[in-house]
This record gives C-alpha cells, structure tokens and sequence, in this order.
C-alpha cells in the first residue's frame, strides 16, 4: 500500500451556471491557492452483484491528476478511508489493495461496473499561515454505467474536502459546517447521491442480482428465527468490517475480530435448537480454529502491553538493559509472526468457505419446527414448549417455543458456570495441586463465564427475557478473571525468557523479580470474585423467577 488517509468532504450539487463563491469567506481560511486545471478518467470496479457498492466501498483506477493509480475508498467513523497503490495493468488489481475487500469479495472476479470522467477545476484553501486546509473542487462530470441499461450522464458538482491536520478534528468539522451553509447561500445543494460512482449507477443497481446473504426470502419480524438471525447478522457484519483493519494492523482490531468470532459461534451454540440449518456445527467449528489464530496473536499483544507497563512503573532500577531489551522487544516478535499467520489465514480458501456458509445460513435459516422445539428445552420446560407447538402447528407462530428453547440454552450455560466455580472452590487453596492446575480451574471459570454472557446477550437480543443484568454480572467475571489470565499468562512467559536469557549465559534477577509482581497481579485480580459470583446467581434467579410466574 503507497499511501493512506481519512477523506472528510462534502459533495454539492451545482447549475452549470452559478459561479463560485469567495472562500475567504469562511473563518478559517485566509487565502485561496493557485487553482488547478486537471481532467480525471476512472473505471470502478465490483462483483456482478455489487457486493462493494452495496458495502459503500468504491474501488477505482484512475489516471490524471495528482494522485494517479487504484484508490479503495471504505467506511471510517468519520468521513472514508481512502488506500492507493501504484496505476499498475487495469487487468490485474494489485493485491494489496484487493487484500482490503477480499472477506466481501471473495474469489469472486472484479469487472468494470461505471466510467466516470471529469473536468476539475481544484483550489486550496489555506489558513492564516499558509497551512492548507481544505481542497475546493469544482467538477463536470461525465459518467456511464457499464450495466445493463445504463447511459451516458453529465452533472457539475463541488466538493470541499479537509486537507492537512484538519481530518478527524473539531475545527474540521466546523469547517465543513460553515462551508455547507456558504456554498448553498450560493445557490448550491447538497448532493442527493453519496459519491459519483452511486451517481453514474442511478438505476441500473437493481439490474444486478443480490449478494447469497441478501438473497434469501425475507423473514417476517413476526417468524420465531427473524431475531435470532438478526442477531447473527450483526456479528457477520462485524467480522468482516473487522478484517481489513486487521491486515492493516490497526490497533485494537486482532482483540475486536477475535470477539466477533466468538461471539458468532457463542449465538450459533445457542440458537442451535431455534435456527434449523445443516451446517451449523461445521460453521461453530471453523470459528474455532478462527478465534484460536486470532488468539495466539491476541495473547502476544497483551503480554506486549503488560510488559511495557511492567517497564514503565518498576520503581526499582534493577532491571539491567539486557533483560530490558529482551523483555521490551521479544513478544514484539512474536505478535509480528502470529500476525502473518492471521493474514494467511484470512488469505486461504478456509476462511473464505466459512464466509460463506454464514451468509448461507443468513439466506436459509428458518426456525426448527415446533415439535422439535419441544423436544429441544429441558424437562421442566416441556409441557409448555409443547403447547407452543402446538400452536405452531396449526399455522401459528411459536414465540413461546422459542423462548423456551432460548431460556434451555441459557440455563444450560449457567449450570456449566456453576460446575466450573464448584471447582474453583474445591480446588484452588489445595497446596497438594500444581498451581497450574488450579489456575488452570479458574481460565475455565472465565471461559464459561464469557459463553454465558454472550449467550445471555444473544437470548435477550432475541426474545423477551430479560437478561441485560445477567450478562452484564458475567462481563464483570469475565474482566476480572480476564486480568488473571492476563498476569498468568505474562508470568509464564516471564519464565520462558528468563530460562532463554540463562542458556545465553545473561543474569535472570530482574525476570524473576518481574515474575513476583504477576504472581502479586494475579491474586489481587481474584479479590471480589466470590461478590460477582453471587451477582450472577441474583440474577439469573430473577430470570428463572419471572419465568416460572409466566406459567
């Protein structure tokens, strides 16, 4: 990738006659810059069923200008993302720019889908020192659709776009603002169409087929599987939203992607007897082994982190430069490798299988028939799963049924909570155990504790259970049994380092000394744990509770 930054602009449209406004009137711009004639040429890209138009991502190639080349443009929380590369063969897109939309794409091929040429006319605005701090541009436009249907269209249309620092930024914001109000007191409009390239496709869009997760048969809101699938969707979006900030590297994206993927295989584990789909199991595996990758690179990421703060508060001194180094630099190297492992996994036809089959199951799911939702929940919630049944039987929808396969999953997961806790109790103060195995009690503890929550959050999404205070107690435990985790895993690798710095003939003090203050950690993590325990408890009794006054 060559170049990379956040595009914040605001599109106008414009007669051809109205001539352009002074910008210096605006507060914050003290002169205009040289203008600039130039003439654009651009072929868009996309799927025959405009997977990326429809994900509001525009993949172009374009010559003249400043900046000739492939440019992808994605959504950002402010404005767009906008990746170039060098204007390589029009044939062959370069793979770092098709890397950024392969969980949308696919192996699908990319076709041309809208010319869109343009006569501008650009000035920069500048600030009270020179500094730029937007770009005016003044565009005639001329633009095809390349899909059936589509015609020649001509428009005139103005942007302003920040420049400079001012992206991302308060006095950006009121910028464009103050722009917006200037250039419609000028006779502009703001633009009814998002960009050129949703300008140029006008109707021809519904000429292309819909993508395998949009295709299906629209579920009424009233079907039993309309929430749950809802639901699914949500975390499908997000894990694709997720995997291009991941090949970047952003910050905090391997931790996000990872959540989305457990949580997706957590709401697959217990919308299991709701959703009737042949490859539910399968997808739940290959989850798995997706939030296992993420999670090797993840655990380098937090010792990382914790290592770095170790540094940063030891109060001591004592800690030689060596040690220093290695601690500050190694797990460096290992996120850096656990990280190209992510890529090619995000690369191989596994990944983009298992893409698949969730927007299939999107596409097809349906609710179990009522008798096997009764046969799904537990016993004390047969009889009446079964009277939902049959209602469902003679036409009806089967909300009840649903709930109780729902409230089943629920109780099933909290039961597990509680089984992994009776052991922590048993076993945790037993000095005659490894401490691994009794640590080793407590991680089962918080993986537990994490499916409960988010199966918690998947049922209340779902039905009408209410189940935020539950899933918030869970989130609590899974914290602070995450910080536990988080030092044990630290200190492991703090023994690993030091066992490497004496094959090399190096003092260990300061690893040792190190591996005290994670021992110290993790118990000052447990502090509280039985109060959460009991939260979890209170609140899934009132769930349990209200449940039973329904009957």
């Amino acid at each position: 990738m060559t170049h990379g930054f956040l595009e914040v602009e605001a599109k106008f449209a414009v007669d051809d006659t109205t001539p352009t406004p002074d910008l210096t009137a605006l507060d914050a711009v003290a002169a205009e810059g040289e203008a600039s004639e130039q003439h654009l040429s651009a072929i868009y890209y996309d799927t025959r069923d405009l997977r990326l138009t429809r994900a509001k991502i525009t993949l172009r190639r374009r010559t003249g200008g400043k900046d000739d080349g492939w440019h992808i443009k994605m959504p950002a929380s402010q404005g767009r993302l906008e990746l170039g590369a060098e204007p390589t063969d029009p044939a062959e897109i370069p793979p770092e720019i098709l890397s950024q939309v392969r969980a949308i794409v696919r192996n699908l091929p990319l076709e041309p889908i809208a010319q869109v040429d343009n006569n501008r006319r650009e000035v920069t605005l500048l600030n009270d020192t020179g500094a730029p701090v937007a770009e005016f541009c003044d565009d005639r436009v001329t633009a095809w659709s390349l899909l059936p249907g589509g015609q020649k269209q001509t428009w005139r249309e103005w942007e302003v776009e920040l420049a400079g620092e001012m992206p991302g930024t308060k006095e950006g914001t009121e910028l464009i603002r103050n722009a917006t109000t200037h250039l419609i007191s000028a006779g502009a409009r703001v633009s009814a169409s998002p960009s050129k390239l949703v300008a140029a496709l006008g109707d021809t869009v519904e000429s292309a087929p819909l993508p395998p997760h949009l295709a299906g048969e629209p579920l009424d809101e009233e079907d039993p599987a309309y929430a749950v699938v809802e639901a699914i969707k949500a975390n499908r979006d997000s894990l694709i939203e997720w995997d291009p900030k991941v090949r970047r590297d952003e910050w905090d994206s391997v931790h996000q992607m990872r959540v989305a993927t457990r949580e997706l295989r957590s709401q697959l584990e217990t919308f299991e007897g709701v959703l009737a789909h042949d490859q539910m199991r399968h997808i739940e595996n290959e989850l798995k082994e997706l939030a296992r990758v993420l999670g090797v690179a993840r655990d380098a990421e937090v010792v990382e982190e914790r290592f770095h703060d170790l540094l940063d508060s030891d109060p001591t001194g004592l800690i030689d430069d060596t040690a220093r180094a290695h601690i500050h630099d190694d797990m460096r190297k290992e996120y850096e490798a656990a990280h190209a492992d992510i890529v090619r996994a995000l690369d191989s036809d596994r990944y983009l299988a298992l893409l698949d089959s969730i927007d299939h199951l999107i596409a097809n799911a349906s609710a179990v028939s009522a008798e096997s939702a009764a046969s799904a929940v537990s016993a004390e919630s047969a009889a009446s799963a079964a009277g939902a049944a049959a209602g469902a039987a003679a036409g009806a929808a089967d909300p009840v049924g649903t709930a109780e396969v729902l409230y089943s999953s629920l109780a099933e997961a909290y039961k597990k909570l509680m089984k992994r806790h009776g052991r922590v109790q048993e076993n945790y103060d037993n000095p005659e155990l490894p401490l691994h195995e009794r640590e080793n009690y407590v991680h089962d503890t918080r993986k537990t504790a994490k499916k409960l929550r988010y199966a918690a959050e998947a049922v209340g999404e779902a039905s009408s259970l209410k189940t935020g205070k539950l899933a918030k107690a869970c989130k609590t435990l899974q914290s602070q049994l995450g910080d536990f985790q988080d030092a044990v895993t630290a200190r492991d690798r703090l023994h690993g380092l030091a066992q490497d710095a004496a094959e090399r003939g190096e003092d260990t003090f300061a690893y040792g000394m190190l591996y005290q203050v994670e021992m110290t950690n993790a118990a000052a993590a447990l502090e509280g744990y039985s109060d959460v325990i009991a939260d979890i408890k209170r609140a899934f009794d009132r769930i349990k509770n209200k449940k039973k006054k329904k009957r």
